[in-house]
C-alpha cells in the first residue's frame, strides 16, 4: 500500500473538483513544478500579471524554484554563490534561494507535497475538513498560503517565540493561529496541540515530520533544480562534493537522496543548532534559529543517507544577520573584494540560511574540500522575514558598526571549524534512527516494525521512486474532472 497516496474515494473527489471549477483552480503536476517550461501557455498568459504573493489559484504553478520575477514567469533556478572572500574556504558554495517562492519561503512546495494527494484522492473534503498544519513557521505559512488558494479553512500551529512577522502574516491570510508554548526546539507541544485537535473529525492533521509528500516534492523538485544549476556549472576538475541541508522536518534533506543516485560519493549533511544537539549528541534546549525544529528525529528522514551532522551556534547566525542587513556590515564585505551586488544579495539568507552557510564551511574544512569542490545547499527564506529581530537587535546591543563586522568575519566566518562536526559511523546512524521510537511509537502511534523497515533503503526507494509518476495521473485525472463539472 503506498504510504502516500490514499484510497480513493469518488464521491467526495467529484465534490472537490466541482468546488474547484467554481473558483477557477487547476492542480500543477510536480513534473511541472519541475519544469514549469511544461506548463500549458494558457495558464502561463494569465499568471504573468498576477502578483508572486497573491491569493489567486494561478499561483499554485509558481511554487517551483524557477519563478522570474522581472517577467512574471519563468526562467533558470533561483540561486546564489557565496563567495570564497567571505566563506573563507576553496570549496564553492551555492544555495538555492527559497525567498521568490509564493509566501517568500520554499515550505510552500512541501505543504502542496502534502495537501495534493488528499486533494485528488477525496481523503481531504474542503466543504468539511479543516487542514492543520503544525509547524515551527514556514511550513505553516505555505499551508496556510495554499488553503487560501483553494479556499479551504485552514489552522496553523507554531511556537510562540516565532518572528512577529510570522504570526501577523498568517492573521492578514484569514488562517486560525494558535500559538504554543517555547521556541523553536518546542516541537512536542506541537504534537500535543495536534493531540488536541485530532478527535475532532473535521481536523486534517498534515503534519509535515510524518507526511511523506513532504521529501516527495524535494527529491522530485528540489534536487533536480541543484542539478540543472551543477550541469550549467563549468565543469572542468568540478565535482558536486556535498550537500547540506537543516533538519527541520526532514523533507529538504530527501533532495540528498535523490542527489546520492547521480553522485555516490557525495556527502550528505544534516545542520541543527548547537544549543540543542538533537543528532549530534541526543541533546535538548532552546535556540534561535528560527523554523529548524529539535528534540526528535522525523519520521520522514531517511538517517541512513545521513552521512554527517554539523552543529552551529545561534549566536554566529545573529551575529551574522545582522552583518548581512546593516550598512556596516556590506560596507565590509565589499571591503573584503566582494562586489557590492553580490554583497546586497546577501539579504536573500534568513536566520536559517545562514546556519546552513556555516555548515557548508564546516564541511568543506573536515573534508578539506577544494576548488574543485561544489556543495549545495537551501537558503530556505530571507532577511525580511525576520526585520523585528534586527530592530530588537540593535535595541539589545546598540548600533551595528565596521569594528563589530570586522569581530563577526574573523570570528563567525573565518573561524568557524569543524567543532561540533561528527562524521557518522554505521553505528553512529542506527543511533540516530533508533531515537525515532521515543517520539513515533511511544507518543504518535507508530509501529516498532515500520522503524524497523525504514532502515532498508527499499522501504524510502518505493516512497521516492513509486508514487511520483501515479501522483501525477490522479492531478490530471482530477483537473479532467474539474473541467468536465
Amino acid at each position: 500500500m503506498s504510504k502516500i497516496i490514499g484510497k480513493i474515494n469518488g464521491e467526495v473527489r467529484l465534490k472537490t473538483a466541482k468546488r474547484c471549477k467554481e473558483r477557477n483552480i487547476t492542480l500543477p503536476t510536480f513534473a511541472q513544478l519541475r519544469n514549469p517550461e511544461t506548463i500549458p501557455q494558457e495558464i502561463k498568459d494569465k499568471l504573468k500579471p498576477v502578483g508572486l504573493w497573491n491569493i489567486n489559484p494561478l499561483n499554485l504553478f509558481r511554487i517551483t524554484w524557477k519563478n522570474d520575477v522581472k517577467s512574471g514567469l519563468f526562467g533558470g533556478v533561483n540561486h546564489l554563490e557565496i563567495p570564497s572572500e567571505l566563506t573563507g574556504v576553496k570549496a564553492r558554495i551555492i544555495g538555492l534561494v527559497g525567498k521568490y517562492f509564493p509566501t517568500g519561503a520554499h515550505k510552500v512546495g512541501a505543504a502542496y507535497g502534502c495537501l495534493a494527494p488528499r486533494l485528488v484522492t477525496g481523503e481531504f473534503d474542503p466543504t468539511y475538513h479543516k487542514a492543520v498544519w503544525p509547524s515551527t513557521g514556514n511550513y505553516c505559512r505555505g499551508g496556510a498560503f495554499d488553503c487560501a488558494l483553494l479556499d479551504v479553512d485552514a489552522i496553523a500551529i507554531l511556537p510562540e517565540e516565532m518572528s512577529r512577522e510570522r504570526f501577523e502574516w498568517l492573521k492578514s491570510i484569514g488562517a486560525e493561529v494558535i500559538a504554543t508554548p517555547g521556541c523553536e526546539s518546542n516541537v512536542k507541544e506541537i504534537y500535543d496541540k495536534c493531540d488536541e485537535l485530532r478527535p475532532d473529525p473535521r481536523n486534517l492533521i498534515l503534519n509535515q515530520f510524518d507526511e511523506f509528500g513532504n521529501p516527495l516534492w524535494h527529491y522530485h523538485v528540489t534536487a533536480p533544480a541543484m542539478q540543472e544549476v551543477f550541469d550549467g556549472l563549468e565543469q572542468s576538475g568540478k565535482r558536486l562534493a556535498a550537500y547540506i541541508s537543516a533538519t527541520g522536518s526532514a523533507g529538504t534533506i530527501a533532495a540528498g537522496d535523490y542527489l546520492r543516485n547521480l553522485y555516490p560519493h557525495l556527502k550528505v549533511v544534516a545542520s541543527e543548532a548547537a544549543e540543542c544537539p538533537t543528532l549530534l549528541n541526543n541533546g535538548f534546549g532552546g535556540h534561535r534559529i528560527e523554523g529548524i525544529g529539535d528534540k526528535h528525529v522525523p519520521w520522514v528522514h531517511n538517517v541512513r543517507n545521513t552521512d554527517a551532522v554539523a552543529a552551529i551556534r545561534d549566536e554566529d547566525c545573529m551575529r551574522l544577520f545582522r552583518m548581512f542587513n546593516e550598512p556596516a556590515g556590506l560596507a565590509y564585505i565589499h571591503s573584503l573584494g566582494v562586489p557590492a551586488e553580490t554583497a546586497e544579495k546577501l539579504s536573500l539568507l534568513g536566520i536559517s540560511s545562514i546556519a546552513n552557510l556555516l555548515a557548508c564551511i564546516k564541511t568543506a574544512k573536515y573534508f578539506e574540500l577544494t576548488e574543485d569542490d561544489v556543495i549545495f545547499t537551501i537558503f530556505t527564506d530571507a532577511a525580511d522575514m525576520y526585520s523585528s529581530r534586527l530592530t530588537e537587535l540593535t535595541e539589545e546591543r546598540g548600533q551595528y558598526s565596521s569594528i563589530q563586522a570586522a569581530i563577526d568575519y574573523h570570528s563567525c566566518l573565518l573561524a568557524q571549524s569543524y567543532d561540533n562536526f561528527l562524521e557518522l559511523s554505521y553505528q553512529d546512524k542506527k543511533r540516530i534512527h533508533n531515537l525515532k521510537y521515543y517520539t513515533w511509537v511511544e507518543q504518535q502511534g507508530k509501529t516498532y516494525e515500520e522503524i524497523l523497515e525504514q532502515w532498508n533503503p527499499e522501504y524510502w526507494k518505493d516512497i521516492f521512486d513509486n508514487n511520483v509518476q501515479r501522483l501525477d495521473e490522479l492531478i490530471d485525472e482530477f483537473n479532467e474532472l474539474v473541467r468536465k463539472s
